[in-house]
């Protein structure tokens, strides 16, 4: 009894913290399971899996970070990543490491193989920094486009359209063909589509080639790609062909509203591909999943992911080090990076051979839908458009553009005056995380460990 009792005060504790979603506790009970397997296939250790308030998580690992209790892995969202980069331990040294130099070219830890190489190119690139996977992706989406195919069928329409003028010749097909319809297409006013549809065209959201080869200190909400969406998306709206709930981040209304067959055609995540289809399912219509349109005048560039990355805490002994990093490669194997797909909600799998079990298991043939997004991630060529921005206060800065957007459509406010505006309070925001950074460096060598507010811009699952 002593004995068992001294092996188990030997174990080695790595602390895992994931985000917890108020709706969404199956995105952690299966880490949890995972954890317990490995667990047991490595009694050295005990993999512990805490979860906490999405809201919340960046600030209480700098409050962990302070007093030396923060995790060996956090989940951070992608909106976070900068925050990641400048969270301090309480010896001002940069709390996480990168992935790549933590592995140092070994191809298994522990026994347990490295997945680095097989992650998706796409995801790979997004949580790249400095030329090292800063840290190893979790869960990934991207944004479809989600047709009622019975509908667009009606309208003599044949296949879902792909550029934006297409759009505007379904809608105008759709019009008038049924009195319950209020509109053709519907999608949220939500910051992550303004970026994607400005990567499709090839521009950047933010300055230093967003933010990837210097810290970001401006944002462009009057790029001639911004303005080409906005006008686009303004416009379909004057002609009575975009449907708009009112509310900024509404992606439950628009869902709603498409079920609802208020309109035929829905650009929302990738994540919610599983419960739309079968939201139509039960109102008695049939769903297509394809590629979010882009514009045809500027060509197709490619796509953004969103998601989670977890972050490995520097500074650790090797053999807690060696067991976080094999915990990270064991929740990657093949079969374990599949666990996206044991819930209702379908993000994309982190790595190729998980992609390519899922389909020797007939999986996307049983749902088709769930191949949009990894056939859209794979037709992304790299570059700094498509790796997507990294900046501080990336939340409140979304919400300046999702406000002015808000205004252009009810308001009536001038399209260029209006994103001028935001273009200030964008500057504004950035300015101030600039300068907390500053400050805190300058005061004791940490940078900051407070969360920003997060003013007009809901969190939002993936995205």
């Amino acid at each position: 009894m002593g004995r068992l009792m001294h092996q188990a005060a030997e174990k080695l504790t790595i602390n895992v913290w994931l985000n917890r979603w108020p709706m969404w506790q199956q995105l952690v009970d299966p880490i949890r399971r995972q954890a317990e397997e490995f667990n047991r296939r490595h009694p050295r250790y005990r993999v512990v899996v805490d979860a906490v308030n999405v809201g919340r998580f960046p600030r209480e690992v700098a409050r962990a970070a302070r007093t030396g209790n923060a995790p060996h892995l956090a989940s951070y969202q992608y909106t976070y990543v900068q925050e990641a980069q400048d969270v301090r331990d309480r010896d001002g040294q940069p709390l996480f490491t990168s992935v790549t130099e933590a592995v140092g070219g070994r191809t298994e830890i522990l026994g347990e193989p490295v997945v680095l190489d097989d992650v998706v190119s796409n995801m790979r690139a997004y949580f790249t920094l400095d030329g090292d996977l800063s840290s190893m992706p979790r869960n990934t989406s991207t944004v479809l486009l989600f047709s009622n195919i019975d509908a667009l069928n009606a309208a003599g329409i044949a296949e879902p359209p792909r550029t934006w003028a297409q759009v505007e010749a379904a809608c105008a097909a759709l019009a008038g063909r049924d009195g319950a319809r209020r509109a053709g297409i519907t999608w949220p006013n939500f910051g992550w589509l303004f970026q994607q549809s400005v990567a499709q065209q090839g521009g950047l959201f933010c300055d230093h080639d967003n933010g990837r080869s210097g810290r970001s200190g401006k944002v462009d909400y009057l790029s001639p790609e911004m303005l080409a969406y906005a006008t686009w998306w303004r416009d379909l709206y004057r002609a009575g062909h975009y449907l708009y709930t009112g509310k900024s981040s509404d992606w439950w209304g628009c869902m709603q509203a498409f079920a609802d067959g208020d309109a035929a055609m829905l650009v929302s995540t990738s994540v919610e591909a599983g419960p739309i289809v079968r939201a139509a399912r039960k109102a008695g219509f049939r769903v297509q999943a394809s590629a979010m349109p882009y514009n045809e005048r500027a060509g197709y560039a490619g796509n953004l992911v969103a998601g989670e990355s977890l972050w490995l805490r520097s500074g650790l002994d090797e053999a807690t080090r060696d067991g976080a990093l094999a915990f990270l490669q064991f929740m990657n194997n093949p079969r374990n990076a599949t666990a996206v797909y044991d819930h209702e909600r379908t993000f994309v799998p982190t790595t190729e051979s998980s992609i390519a079990l899922l389909t020797e298991e007939g999986w996307f043939d049983r749902n088709p839908h769930c191949r949009a997004a990894i056939d859209q991630l794979r037709t992304s060529p790299d570059s700094p458009a498509t790796r997507g921005a990294v900046l501080g206060n990336f939340l409140p800065v979304q919400g300046a553009g999702t406000q002015a957007m808000h205004d252009v459509l009810v308001g009536g406010e001038d399209l260029t005056a209006r994103f001028s505006r935001a273009n200030d309070q964008a500057r504004q925001l950035l300015d101030e995380y600039a300068r907390q950074v500053e400050s805190e460096a300058g005061a004791d060598g940490h940078a900051p460990q407070r969360l920003p507010q997060m003013e007009g811009e809901r969190l939002r699952l993936g995205a």
